[in-house]
């Protein structure tokens, strides 16, 4: 699944403060129930932060990709968010994040999760992508930039 279906400019943030990672999951299930029927932000809240304790999301390059598989989730559901500050997230290559992608997909499709998850790690991995979604000066410039991004026309190719 490419960004252009998991985003939208409503679930794209710029410059939010993160403070601490726990704190941050906390902001983006808020985040992620807002406008999502259906999307309680404790169960998100809760489905991220048992995920994080199986391992860190924090996938190096000051990314991180926190996801879970949700019950009440119909449909696959990203947020895109730069931070305004980097935080420790325990990260592989243990470098702060300040790029945060995450993504939310309905319990029933395993096969559909991993598949995104690893398009996107990919996709992140990509200097290109990375450099540009931090040169990003709105939340607008954000979305427009991971949806249209050459990198991930080259993935799918």
């Amino acid at each position: 699944m490419r960004v252009r279906e998991l985003l939208t400019p409503e679930r794209t943030h710029h410059h939010l403060q993160g403070v601490s990672k726990k704190r941050l999951l906390d902001q983006v299930a808020e985040l992620a129930s807002q406008g999502n029927v259906g999307l309680q932000e404790q169960e998100v809240f809760e489905a991220l932060i048992a995920r994080e304790r199986l391992g860190s999301t924090g996938i190096g390059e000051g990314i991180a990709i926190p996801h879970c598989r949700l019950s009440s989730c119909d449909k696959p559901i990203g947020l895109l968010v730069s931070l305004d500050e980097a935080i420790d997230f325990d990260a592989v290559d243990a470098r702060p994040v300040d790029l945060v992608f995450v993504l939310l997909v309905p319990e029933e499709n395993p096969e559909q999760h991993l598949k995104t998850l690893s398009h996107l790690a990919a996709l992140f991995n990509e200097p290109s992508f990375r450099n540009d979604l931090r040169k990003a000066t709105s939340a607008e410039q954000l979305f427009r930039t991971a949806i249209d991004s050459e990198a991930e026309l080259q993935l799918a190719s």
